[in-house]
């Protein structure tokens, strides 16, 4: 999916606009110059678990652990409310006498990531024109 599907160039116009304003008026926090950023995957820990699963097939639940150096209740609730979200889908089963548990980036999953990505990309992209007076 091309990026320009997921975030129009009227979309970072309106950051830059916003990133603009925000110069000459007081400092703002960079959620107010982005407020179309998704809360859900910008959380670091739900951001590592999107980031992981999006460079992966998948992964288990103890390969996450292990990857972002979480703890079981930790990773559990995060994991929990992409899932809720429909970002992430979860599959239970046992391999052996072990349960397993498995994670995969859902397409819905996917196109929220890129659409994050693509709104930091243009903030950044914005706050760097304004340090360059562009």
């Amino acid at each position: 999916m091309g990026r320009s599907s997921l975030l129009s160039r009227d979309d970072e116009r309106k950051i830059r606009s916003k990133a603009a304003a925000e110069k000459e008026g007081p400092e703002a926090a960079p959620e107010s110059l982005a407020p179309d950023l998704d809360r859900l995957i910008h959380e670091r820990m739900r951001l590592g678990i999107v980031s992981a699963l999006a460079v992966n097939k998948s992964l288990t639940f103890h390969d996450l652990k292990k990857l972002l150096k979480t703890t079981d209740g930790n990773l559990s609730v995060h994991a929990r409310k992409l899932e809720e979200a429909q970002y992430v889908s979860c599959k239970k089963y046992f391999s052996g006498r072990f349960p397993k548990t498995e994670y995969r980036l859902t397409f819905l999953g996917r196109q929220a990531f890129e659409r994050y990505l693509n709104c930091m990309e243009a903030l950044i992209r914005a706050m760097r024109d304004l340090q360059t007076g562009d």
